[in-house]
């Protein structure tokens, strides 16, 4: 398929909204609306013992508190999704890492929305002495003791949640 055309009908501050049209190799063409989304990151931070997760306010869904692992918007111009996981861990929970892996990429609507996330696993935690939590947030810090994971996959309603904490879950065995 080739795209044959684009323009922009919303720029918001989350998300823009663009219509392209696409001509396929039967010669047929269709125009689809795609949100446009700079990427995501989420972060299994452990140390061991428990998983560091959160707890916020999401209002597009009308939950109050729902559980997450930490994660963030790729929001800085030229940041690498390791760059936002780092940054982002510190902002959410407080916490630095030594060990990052990769675990997964995955497109979290590919029929409306380029939105991509990068998975991590972060471990060798430490403390951020000097962490100030962005008052306007609204996050709760929760740690789950990480021998009841199955209790969190349980607890989450995230899809992005869910398939990094299955995806861990599968990693250890």
């Amino acid at each position: 398929m080739e795209r044959i055309g684009s323009r922009r009908v919303y720029e918001g501050r989350v998300i823009d909204v663009r219509v392209d049209e696409f001509r396929y190799d039967d010669g047929e063409t269709a125009e689809r609306e795609i949100a446009e989304h700079p990427g995501a990151v989420g972060i299994v931070a452990h140390d061991g013992e428990r998983i560091y997760l959160v707890r916020q306010p999401r209002e597009a869904v009308a939950e109050a508190a729902l559980l997450e692992v930490p994660a963030g918007k790729l929001d800085v111009e030229g940041e690498s999704p390791l760059e936002c996981a780092q940054r982002e861990l510190v902002e959410e929970i407080g916490m630095r890492a030594s060990a990052w892996t990769e675990i997964k990429r995955f497109y979290t609507s590919p029929g409306f929305a380029e939105e991509e996330v990068t998975l991590f696993v972060a471990t060798g935690l430490d403390e951020v002495a000097d962490h100030r939590p962005d008052p306007h947030e609204r996050i709760e810090v929760v740690q789950w003791p990480l021998a009841d994971l199955d209790g969190a996959i349980d607890a989450c309603a995230d899809a992005k949640s869910l398939i990094a904490l299955l995806l861990f879950r599968g990693l250890r065995g």
